[in-house]
């Protein structure tokens, strides 16, 4: 499958994908009616519900090979704490690549999101899957903004998206190779 980490590593962190077995764990973060609403899920129905489409979608995703969100297991306690990924995306009729990551409640402020996302655009472009990356951050949400400023990512415009309003922060293939020599 194309775009999505299975079996890489950072420090911290392993990356594998989604299993119907994550459902239980990954539930909790639908819980929160804020990171609900910033993740575009509040209009589908109970956490449960919610939760059942985030599988749905993935799981479509790794079988159409448009990039998935991978499970990030930390290391240290080999526990879940999050999602982040690759996901081709479709943006003003244009393909696009984006970084995504959601990381559970416990695990937040302690740069997992940082982590994973900088080894997703380094995968990205020495794979050479894109000249370019974006991450779509809804307007309220500032630490995932910060996240993307941690990636190297400027603020590129505001779009509407799925009825919200959101930042795209990008990152060009150039600017990552002068970062990167």
């Amino acid at each position: 499958m194309k775009y999505t980490l299975e079996n890489q590593e950072t420090k911290r962190l392993k990356f594998r994908l989604l299993k119907d077995s994550d459902f239980q764990e990954w539930t909790e973060l639908f819980q929160d009616k804020k990171i609900s609403k910033v993740l575009g899920m509040d209009k589908i129905g109970t956490p449960k519900e919610q939760c059942e489409k985030w599988f749905e979608w993935t799981y479509e995703r790794y079988k159409n090979n448009l990039g998935g969100q991978n499970v990030l297991i930390e290391k240290s306690t080999n526990k879940i704490i999050g999602q982040s990924g690759l996901l081709v995306r479709e943006l003003n009729g244009f393909k696009e690549l984006e970084i995504a990551y959601s990381i559970l409640p416990n695990y937040r402020q302690k740069g997992y999101a940082t982590e994973a996302s900088q080894k997703c655009r380094d995968f990205a472009f020495e794979n050479k899957y894109a000249k370019r990356l974006i991450s779509i951050i809804n307007t309220e949400n500032p630490n995932s903004a910060k996240v993307a400023l941690n990636n190297d990512m400027q603020n590129d415009r505001t779009i509407e998206f799925h009825g919200d309003t959101v930042y795209i922060y990008q990152i060009t293939l150039e600017k990552w190779n002068e970062r990167t020599s």
